[in-house]
């Protein structure tokens, strides 16, 4: 069974003084795999951050539902949708998201606090973990005290510290040079690798060519995908900058 199933998802909005309707996304379905790693992609308005709020259940569809774990979000009552979104969900975010009057380390125990986890089990946790991304030596510091390279590290611990079923990454390399993002994309694979499902909004088709899948979306419906396969990260690179080069032209993309 599909870890995330996601069935004709339509989402309207209504201006400000409801004069106009604006169709963000018409008709979008698609389904992750466990363990799957899969990036989507669009030009922008074409849906992305529409989509990716509704998958974090941080907005509702006009209609389609959207199924986790077999169960439909929907069914989820409003009062559980914080502990839902804690326990099943791991968030990356652009611009980090951690809190300047917490330390590191208080920033990744959060969702774990907010839990009602022990402190001495949120220890144990935390150990291993911070240990893999390389943040050991800096839990203590604040976040203005550290890099935009190890902010998103910490970031990354606060999302699989609660082991989500799936990791939402909203342009994680968005706000890092060159040498952090090269080093968050092999992270992201090495977590992928080890059976941690990941679901990326990028722009970045250097971070899009690390994930299996690609998922194009164009005026608010999934026009193509691409499937990694054999391929190196440099032909898949290839082939992502040519379907991005087609959408743009207003074409229809091979595979």
């Amino acid at each position: 069974m599909s870890l995330l199933e996601v069935s004709h998802l339509q989402k309207i909005y209504t201006t400000r003084f409801g004069g106009n309707q604006v169709e963000a996304l018409k008709n979008v379905s698609f389904s992750v795999e466990p363990g799957e790693y899969v990036a989507i992609m669009g030009e922008s308005g074409s849906g992305k951050t529409t989509l990716l709020n509704i998958l974090a259940a941080l907005d509702k569809p006009t209609s389609g539902q959207v199924l986790l774990g077999g169960k439909p979000l929907s069914e989820i009552r409003e009062r559980d949708m914080a502990a839902f979104r804690r326990t099943n969900l791991g968030f990356v975010f652009q611009d980090f998201n951690l809190l300047d009057t917490f330390s590191l380390q208080d920033n990744i125990f959060l969702p774990l606090v907010l839990a009602g986890q022990e402190f001495g089990e949120m220890e144990r946790v935390l150990g291993p973990l911070a240990e893999r991304l390389g943040i050991g030596d800096i839990l203590s510091k604040y976040p203005y005290e550290v890099s935009g390279g190890q902010k998103q590290r910490c970031a990354v611990a606060r999302a699989l510290i609660t082991n989500p079923q799936i990791v939402l990454a909203d342009e994680p390399t968005g706000a890092l040079d060159s040498r952090a993002s090269d080093r968050l994309l092999d992270l992201f694979g090495e977590i992928n690798a080890d059976g941690q499902t990941i679901l990326m909004v990028t722009h970045s088709v250097k971070a899009a060519s690390h994930a299996q899948r690609v998922l194009f979306l164009r005026d608010g419906e999934v026009y193509h995908q691409l499937y990694r396969g054999e391929s190196t990260q440099e032909e898949q690179f290839g082939r992502i900058s040519d379907t991005l080069t087609v959408l743009a032209r207003g074409g229809e993309a091979n595979e």
